[in-house]
């Protein structure tokens, strides 16, 4: 029988973790057995992508700019690179303005509804407001002077920091053009070398991900705040995840138009990705597998995965930006307020800036949305009223900007003539056959 592929894989475990969850919530012990022996796996799965999540950016980054040989090529690609994101951005948060605008779900929560989950979510909503103060209060370029690392390794040490390894990485393959050829090559065939063992360590975890999606969803469905608390916001749920489809539509409409490939092919290629994203709800522990798909099973070159993706997965993020379109004007409709065309407008232009400083981590949305609600002059205390839906809505938005990141990549690659048929590796190509094995007996 022919093998899985790995989306259908990769379903199969997460259907099988949701059934299995619900079966052992009938039991006292259910909840309890699987907090300690099933989650504690799939925090191994996300732990091993993220793992090798900053050596796969300094291998594939420094890679991809010294192959280029010209640094107007990586002007011409950064700036591509830079209006796509924000014009996809822009998009993405207009979607969100105007599906909320339509549906009007804020205005089917009741008061007494709405002061139980600001009771309930109340110590939430004030830890991700204390953290947006405290951004808010830093100077204007405090993003600038963060960009620049201190310490490289102290850099590499923490997931979060990927913005100061992507420039230190940008910075060295600058370094590698700039040197006489002979003097960079060692060093070249180094990050070669070093390059190819991480995607080969992609391959190797990726046989992994079935079960690393069972333990998360299981996980999951355990810990999920109650039915009734989800009911009150189905509406909130159903406006953002109708508008998260809509922007999944126009990256599939735009892939089309700019490089002639048709939304299947794109679907296909990009599935597991999709799927580890939403299970993991994080960009950057996603990118190896989205770096992985977008160049062995969409073509795209790794001149322009390896400068475009890790770009992606810290300033794209358009599902976020969506979804704080959303959750904002829900807010202001479900406290009575009514806003203007001209605070709309602001919360596009917030939203874009928030989306770029937003972290390629679980939950980091929430606290760009507490800025976004600040300059509509909309009540910070009304986050309480999301907190219950926002994970599974979390690891939707993370779909999204999984989705997005591999577009642009494929738009870029396109507009730079980088973009060619797709080329598979499995992660046993190496070995010796079962011939050569017998011939060597």
């Amino acid at each position: 029988m022919k093998k899985l592929a790995l989306h259908w894989q990769i379903l199969l475990g997460m259907a099988a973790g949701v059934i299995f969850a619900l079966l052992m919530t009938n039991f006292s012990w259910g909840a309890e057995f699987i907090s300690d022996w099933i989650k504690p796996f799939g925090n191994i799965f996300i732990n091993a992508l993220k793992l090798i999540a900053v050596p796969l950016i300094l291998a594939s980054l420094i890679k991809g700019i010294s192959d280029l040989k010209d640094i107007s090529k990586l002007s011409q690609m950064g700036t591509r690179t830079i209006l796509i994101y924000v014009a996809t951005t822009v998009i993405a948060v207009s979607i969100g303005l105007v599906m909320v605008n339509l549906i009007q779900p804020g205005n089917a929560i009741a008061e007494s509804t709405r002061n139980d989950l600001i009771a309930s979510y109340e110590g939430d909503a004030n830890i991700r407001i204390a953290d947006a103060q405290r951004q808010k209060e830093a100077g204007p370029l405090q993003a600038l002077e963060d960009l620049v690392p201190g310490n490289i390794f102290a850099a590499a040490s923490d997931n979060g920091n990927m913005l100061q390894v992507i420039f230190f990485a940008i910075f060295f393959g600058i370094g590698l053009i700039l040197i006489p050829e002979e003097t960079a090559k060692p060093v070249k065939a180094f990050f070669d070398g070093f390059n190819e063992v991480i995607l080969k360590l992609i391959d190797l975890i990726m046989l992994a991900a079935p079960y690393g999606v069972f333990a998360l969803l299981a996980a999951l469905v355990v810990e999920s705040p109650s039915a009734d608390l989800f009911a009150a916001l189905a509406m909130y749920a159903v406006t953002v995840l109708v508008g998260l489809a809509l922007m999944i539509g126009v990256y599939m409409m735009l892939v089309w138009i700019f490089t002639g490939r048709p939304p299947a092919f794109f679907e296909n290629g990009i599935a597991p990705a999709q799927l580890l994203a939403f299970s993991t709800s994080s960009s950057a522990a996603t990118l190896p597998v989205t770096m992985e798909r977008t160049e062995e099973h969409l073509g795209v070159h790794e001149e322009v995965t390896s400068f475009v993706l890790p770009i992606g997965a810290t300033i794209n993020m358009d599902g976020t930006s969506l979804y704080q379109a959303v959750a904002a004007v829900f807010i202001a409709q479900a406290f009575g307020m009514d806003l203007s065309i001209g605070a709309q407008l602001g919360i596009i232009a917030t939203a874009t800036l928030a989306s770029i400083g937003s972290a390629a981590v679980p939950g980091a949305g929430m606290v760009m949305l507490v800025i976004v609600l600040a300059q509509a002059g909309i009540p910070e205390a009304g986050l309480a009223l999301i907190f219950a839906v926002d994970r599974p809505l979390d690891m939707c938005r993370t779909m999204v900007n999984v989705t997005g990141d591999a577009a642009v990549s494929m738009m870029v690659a396109k507009s730079v003539d980088k973009l060619g048929e797709p080329h598979e590796r499995k992660w046993d190509d190496n070995l010796p056959k079962k011939e050569k094995i017998k011939k060597a007996k």
